[in-house]
């Protein structure tokens, strides 16, 4: 589920982001902000089950958006029709993910701004943020937040002081292992509880408060949060479906895509020649969940 909107950003759906690095480059999956992201073999194994029955036809992108969506069904949460037809990037480089995604500690302005550039709403923004219903955060991600909000030693005053302490018990200055529930109480499950924790001024990153920033989503975390997340499992579902339409610039023409055989599959092009290299990651990182593929 963390790595669909982690792709599906800045150069529209195309899987990239499964792609490893080489010797010669640090793809998108070993950014700072990805670093969390975990699943990566299970994408492989249905890559390669859709393989033996239909080798081809079914892009890496297209894998992701499908077990994207049947994760967070399994976890709770709605279900919605997945459309198909994505194509693979070849193209994965770290810096793009450090200047493209919407970073921890993010205002409300520069979140609108960076969900604006892809085509989503305010709303948006305040929906997609409810994905962090689910997963975990690294300390490192909220360090400064408790120890040097504005470089004086300081911690944000958005963040409940009862949460701060609890969080800072976890998470000791310099602490780089250590990872944090982004809902606590319920992160295995998706509902609307997030909202709930965000309302009472306990969400776990700066971008999770800075919803409280704007009259939109501020409406719109305390709609949900008063009502027991009412509209939410719909108004992901809708979402979800918008943003997995946020095409690559190369979607039309096919530039530097295809659909790839193996989604770890990086080329490298140096101006003469182009080799095609295809690297077993040797991490087992799998804890979300386990797929049983029924062909």
């Amino acid at each position: 589920m963390e790595q669909y909107p982690n792709k599906f950003w800045f150069q529209g759906c195309d899987a990239s982001v499964l792609i490893s690095s080489t010797g010669n480059n640090q793809a998108e999956k070993d950014a700072i902000p990805n670093q969390t992201l975990r699943g990566f073999n299970v994408i492989d194994a249905v890559k390669s089950a859709l393989e033996k029955k239909c080798p081809g036809v079914v892009s890496c992108a297209d894998v992701l958006a499908l077990v994207a969506r049947d994760s967070v069904l399994m976890v709770g949460g709605p279900h919605w029709d997945v459309p198909t037809g994505r194509r693979d990037g070849r193209v994965s480089i770290a810096n793009e993910a450090l200047f493209n995604l919407p970073p921890p500690f993010a205002n409300i302005t520069v979140l609108k701004q960076q969900f604006a550039g892809v085509g989503l709403s305010v709303k948006d923004l305040a929906v997609l943020s409810g994905g962090h219903t689910i997963g975990i955060g690294h300390c490192t991600t909220i360090s400064d937040r408790l120890y040097n909000f504005t470089g004086k030693g300081d911690t944000d005053p958005a963040l409940d002081p009862r949460y701060a302490a609890q969080l800072k018990k976890k998470c000791k200055p310099g602490n780089s292992n250590t990872v944090v529930a982004m809902d606590p109480g319920s992160f295995k499950s998706f509902d609307e509880d997030y909202y709930t924790v965000v309302a009472k001024r306990r969400g776990l990153f700066h971008s999770d408060a800075a919803l409280l920033d704007d009259a939109e989503t501020r409406d719109y975390v305390k709609l949900q949060s008063r009502t027991h997340g009412f509209t939410f499992a719909l108004d992901f579902a809708e979402s979800m479906v918008k943003d997995g339409q946020h095409w690559s610039p190369d979607r039309r023409t096919g530039r530097n895509q295809e659909k790839l055989r193996f989604c770890e599959l990086n080329r490298l092009y140096d101006g003469f020649f182009s080799k095609m290299l295809f690297n077993r990651s040797r991490q087992n990182r799998m804890d979300l969940c386990l797929f049983v593929l029924a062909l």
